[in-house]
């Protein structure tokens, strides 16, 4: 029957021949668009360095703003504040006593007159002013007399008084009342200069951008110099990175310092590299045990193949042996691959953990066990066997432990014990017993290490990895395995275990 034809994969097959759209004379083709030229990202220690002084510039700015208004606010009230006293008590004076322009004068030589308590407090310039408006005694500047000041003078009413609260005199600003003496007598107006403190706000508003400029040009400083203490360990990590993608090696130094964030980074990356390190030197050490224990079954499967070329010449014992010694090895072969594809699924964590009773599941690979070999096998339990695990890594050991004592107990024909027992703190202790040969003290502490074969062992099927794979699942549930000889002769082989996250 001819081979079927293979399918040429779809990402494979002859794309059909692509017809360009035909273009209208009129309407050119379209160029393509050029890209764009990648922007160069920026560094974290310049990012750090511009956060820091865009803080500060927005903190001060915010400070000095509320702090400029509050200051302006409180000085202009109180100027306002002190004027309008001195304006009320100017009332209070015309209004309690008969006075005239003379009793304002400048040529008071004792100081103790109504105008020196006007010009006491503040400075307050005063003018006065006669009948009609005339200006009897100039202010310093002179202060203008206008028609409402006119008015206020003829007033026969002592108290009456005009303010104007935006004078300009000589360039400068000025707040102005003007207070009647009654009865026509004239007037006196007193003036407050306030462009002198608007002066001094505006100083004060330039010292306070200046300060800002300052703190913001300290803060960006003081981030950059932060940055780059932050930032050259984390350069030095990721010089260590690219070293180790460029190179493949794994026993680089990594840097680390510090107990903040980016030492717990350093420290991480060293224990992942160790990991990897690790990692990789068991699959090479497997990869090489596994190549060397599979060339002897291959090596025997080939010796046999030559034989079948000349098999018609064998005497049939001779055929026999050689069929029964195809399948021996072959099944040695198969075995071997088996123990190394579950030594692999061992390591990996993609079962999900459950709550496992490890008295049941012995119970089950006790009752797997009696139908394969035909043995009997025992479980004794004791106490609390539950633990938090995998149940079929779990299963994968028990099941390793038993057909081994199975093994090296083959003509027993007493029972294989399993025996679980709680103890305190949550371990669980697992022990197989059998009646075999037992074990040397000299292979006590090498009966799990890969492809390890005792040399009472070595005449007896197996592939070396069974106990191994036992060891991988009581590590990775927190325990440990043990092996020890069994009083009156056999073997006691377990494992304790605590439980995944345990």
């Amino acid at each position: 029957m001819p081979p079927a034809p293979r399918r040429t994969p779809a990402s494979r097959r002859t794309p059909a021949p692509h017809r360009p759209p035909a273009h209208h004379p009129a309407q050119p083709a379209t160029q393509p668009a050029a890209r764009p030229a990648r922007r160069p990202a920026r560094s974290l220690r310049t990012t750090l360095a511009i956060a820091f002084a865009t803080v500060a510039a927005g903190v001060t700015a915010l400070v000095g703003f509320l702090s400029y208004d509050s200051a302006a606010r409180l000085v202009r009230v109180d100027q306002q504040a002190v004027f309008d006293e001195v304006v009320s008590d100017l009332r209070g004076q015309v209004t309690q006593h008969p006075l005239t322009p003379a009793d304002f004068t400048s040529g008071d030589p004792d100081h103790d007159g109504p105008r020196d308590d006007l010009t006491r407090p503040v400075g307050t310039d005063v003018q006065v002013l006669g009948r009609g408006g005339t200006v009897v005694d100039k202010g310093s500047p002179p202060l203008p007399v206008d028609a409402g000041s006119r008015r206020i003078a003829a007033s026969d009413t002592p108290g009456t008084h005009d303010a104007d609260d935006d004078v300009e005199i000589g360039g400068d600003e000025y707040r102005m009342a003007t207070v009647a003496l009654g009865d026509g007598r004239g007037a006196v107006q007193v003036a407050q200069e306030f462009s002198d403190t608007e002066d001094l706000l505006k100083e004060l508003q330039k010292r306070t951008l200046l300060f800002a400029a300052v703190v913001v040009l300290t803060a960006g400083l003081f981030g950059w110099w932060l940055a780059r203490r932050i930032t050259s360990r984390l350069v030095r990590l990721a010089e260590t990175a690219e070293d180790v993608a460029s190179t493949g090696r794994l026993d680089v130094s990594v840097p680390v310092t510090g107990g903040d964030e980016v030492g717990s980074l350093g420290r991480s990356f060293d224990r992942m590299l160790g990991r990897l390190a690790r990692s990789k030197d068991d699959q090479r050490r497997l990869v090489q045990d596994a190549g060397h224990e599979l060339r002897t079954p291959l090596t025997s499967l080939r010796t046999n193949i030559s034989l079948l070329r000349r098999i018609d010449e064998l005497p049939p014992a001779s055929r026999a042996e050689l069929v029964a010694d195809l399948a021996d090895e072959s099944r040695e072969l198969t075995d071997l691959v088996n123990e190394l594809v579950n030594l692999a699924a061992g390591k990996e964590d993609d079962e999900p953990v459950v709550e496992v009773a490890l008295a049941r599941l012995a119970e089950d690979v006790a009752a797997s066990a009696r139908r394969r070999t035909g043995r009997a096998v025992t479980v004794r339990s004791e106490g609390d066997t539950t633990i938090a695990g995998r149940t079929a890594q779990l299963q994968r050991a028990l099941s390793n432990l038993v057909e081994n004592a199975a093994k090296f107990d083959a003509d027993g024909t007493g029972p294989i014990e399993i025996v679980v027992a709680g103890a305190p703190g949550g371990v669980v202790r697992v022990e197989v017993l059998d009646r075999g040969p037992g074990i040397a003290p000299d292979d006590t502490d090498r009966v799990f290490d890969r492809f390890y074969r005792a040399p009472a062992a070595r005449s007896l099927p197996g592939s070396g990895l069974g106990l191994s794979i036992v060891r991988e699942v009581a590590t990775t549930h927190g325990g440990s395995p043990f092996a020890a000889h069994r009083e009156g002769g056999g073997a006691v082989i377990g494992f304790t275990v605590r439980g995944v996250g345990a």
